[in-house]
């Protein structure tokens, strides 16, 4: 894992053979991507904060999962500093830290989990929990000011799915899993979990739990909430177990508690998940719509009908401006398709500066495939829209996980870029998007920066949908870039609670959404929330601070 950017070290995004893509970033931030490349600080040049382990602390762990299990080495903690968030990265390459982990603990079993919390609440430890680090909601990091050792308890060696109980279609799954290896060995043996979300490949079942994830294929196999049926976590007080039982009245739900607890309840180990045999077959096509507003109905529509897609995406005209300028180059059979298109755009009438991209997903036996088909597009024929072929979807499919990378991609070139998600009925959608968007350009407006903002539609449910939006300002290079970044980013959450959406569908709260969290869910609802985090761990040793502020006055020097 890079320490400074997103995913694998030799990963990394190219507009090379995409030749529409640097002319059209040119022009909408006045940005030349094939110019010069600033790169991170060396890792040899930061100052790595030298651990700061008691030694009978660094004893109790050792003797619990093994000398060879427990690390503070300096890029192992660099690397376990922080999660992926915009201001993470921004941070990492300037060689700002801020408080790194003192020591990365690899626990092989939940018994090993529990002996290492138990340790660091008879020491007055912090203990935050690691999955794939790639939270972007600022849910991994400690607060610079924390002076207690603190522990980034890496749950990578937990990683098995346990038992799979056909009958029920239920696995029992380690909570450390990867995505990529946690769909191999459910497929082994004909299964899939159905969960990919974008951070599928760096990201792991445990956090997904802790965040309240979406998938891109929600439509059809709920998120993670609806997913996650059973649990295991250890607590600073035991071990609390949830059973997998389809539906229970017993009193406000811990199930409940636990998803999007962000480790601040205890350390997920196990859960009980919902799988599905794998699908005789997946098809993903590709839409267009003439304007937003009929896109927008379209799946509403589609939502409330008999049809069951398994993904329901549709792009707003910006964003499939960027989807078109993202494509590879043509070869003489792409022209030709294209031609024939416009042909067809032009008989239709439509303006292409204001058509929507849609990608729209199938599962299922052949039948299922194509009865979902033929309703879904009864209803994209009604609101206008055109069935333009399966080539979208099979790019979509090929580059899914691809997308995080850009984001390292731009900020090489001083240009930061970021994502905010919100989900809200569906009869304020537009109210929220009409919103949201204004406030963009309006902050990007009174920095006197150019800026893009585009969304897209996704997982649709019976009452409304997530808004995904996507950002990019190109600042001076005399002035800070992420205090640019932080108006704007500021500037669309605020629009999403004052239209009466959330401040997160997927994303989490972490530190970076925490302050608007009492206009989403109200002053009762936060002390609701304290008053939990409180009385499960008393001590605050439980990756404080994230979601709502740890009592400073719990600390057990206080």
């Amino acid at each position: 894992m890079k320490w400074w950017g997103w995913g694998a070290e030799d990963v990394s995004f190219t507009h090379e053979g995409k030749p529409e893509l640097a002319p059209f970033i040119q022009r909408m931030l006045g940005l030349d991507v094939r110019g010069r490349v600033a790169s991170p600080i060396r890792f040899e040049d930061l100052e790595v904060p030298v651990a700061s382990l008691p030694d009978g602390l660094r004893a109790e762990l050792a003797g619990v999962v093994g000398r060879e299990h427990i690390s503070t080495d300096d890029r192992d903690r660099v690397v376990h500093t922080r999660g992926k968030s915009l201001r993470d990265l921004v941070r990492q390459r300037r060689g700002d830290l801020g408080r790194a982990p003192d020591v990365v603990v690899r626990p092989g079993t939940e018994d090993e989990v529990a002996a290492v919390v138990a340790a660091a609440v008879e020491n007055d430890a912090v203990v935050i929990p690691f999955g794939g680090g790639s939270s972007i909601s600022g849910s991994l990091q400690a607060d610079d000011d924390e002076t207690r050792p603190v522990i980034s308890l890496d749950m990578g060696r937990l990683d098995r799915v346990l038992a799979i109980d056909a009958m029920s279609q239920l696995a029992r799954v380690q909570a450390g899993v990867f995505g990529p290896e946690l769909e191999r060995q459910l497929a082994a043996q004909g299964w899939t979990c159905g969960h990919f979300p974008d951070s599928f490949t760096h990201s792991t079942l445990g956090g997904w739990i802790a965040t309240r994830s979406s998938g891109m294929q929600s439509d059809r196999y709920g998120d993670i909430a609806e997913i996650t049926r059973g649990l295991r976590v250890v607590t600073p007080s035991g071990l609390l177990t949830v059973r997998p039982v389809p539906s229970t009245s017993t009193g406000p739900s811990v199930r409940e508690m636990v998803l999007g607890s962000e480790g601040r309840l205890g350390v997920i180990t196990e859960a009980t998940i919902q799988v599905r045999r794998v699908p005789p077959e997946r098809k993903i096509f590709g839409y267009l719509f003439p304007a937003w507003g009929a896109a927008l109905a379209a799946m509403r529509d589609i939502a409330a009908s008999e049809a069951s897609p398994s993904v329901t995406r549709v792009s707003d005209p910006p964003e499939t401006a960027f989807s078109f300028a993202m494509r590879e180059a043509p070869t003489s059979l792409d022209r030709l398709k294209s031609r024939a298109l416009q042909a067809i755009l032009r008989r239709k009438g439509w303006n292409v500066d204001t058509m929507c991209l849609s990608l729209i997903g199938y599962e299922g036996s052949a039948d299922h495939v194509a009865r979902q088909r033929r309703l879904t597009e009864r209803v994209v024929s009604r609101h206008g829209g055109l069935r333009i072929g399966s080539s979208p979807g099979k790019l979509y499919d090929q580059k899914k996980f691809d997308t995080p990378y850009i984001r390292d991609f731009l900020l090489d070139r001083g240009a930061p870029a970021d994502v905010a998600e919100t989900a809200a009925p569906w009869s304020r959608l537009q109210t929220v998007y009409h919103n949201v968007m204004a406030a963009g350009h309006a902050a990007f407006q009174s920095l006197g920066v150019p800026g893009y903002l585009m969304c897209h539609l996704s997982h649709s449910y019976h009452a409304g949908a997530c808004l995904y939006f996507t950002f990019a300002l190109n600042p001076p290079s005399d002035r800070d870039a992420l205090e640019d970044y932080g108006v704007v980013k500021r500037a669309i959450q605020q629009a999403f609670v004052d239209s009466g959406a959330t401040l997160s569908h997927h994303h989490a709260v972490g530190t970076e959404h925490a302050q608007w969290l009492e206009e989403d869910i109200s002053s009762p609802g936060v002390a609701m929330l304290r008053a939990l985090f409180e009385g499960t761990d008393p001590g605050a040793n439980l990756n404080p601070g994230k979601i709502v502020p740890a009592d400073a006055l719990v600390h057990s020097d206080g």
